[in-house]
């Protein structure tokens, strides 16, 4: 079992980095109740108004898909779809 880490680039529309952050919120708080093979869920801003790094670590390539495919990731994800200024940048690592 390998352990795989994502680094997801996100850019929000201007204005619209509240409603990202608190819609954000709700789906960490969802991903760490209910998947059980992701270890590490947050977000932090860059120094660039409106761009954010999502880390995130899952137990392997197995709990990525879980994540995807998961009601919550599905639903809540795409509440955020509005405020978002293009598609996230995924930057996929590999455990050493």
């Amino acid at each position: 079992m390998s352990a795989v880490g994502i680094i997801a680039t996100i850019r929000t529309q201007a204005g619209k980095e509240e409603e990202f952050e608190g819609v954000f919120a709700e789906l960490a708080a969802a991903v760490r109740a209910n998947e059980a093979g992701n270890s590490y869920y947050k977000l932090f801003r860059t120094g660039e108004t409106g761009v954010y790094k999502v880390l995130e670590c899952y137990d392997d390539e197995a709990a990525v898909e879980v994540h995807r495919a998961s009601d919550h990731f599905r639903s809540i994800g795409a509440r955020l779809g509005p405020c978002l200024a293009g598609a996230p940048e995924i930057e996929k690592l590999a455990a050493a």
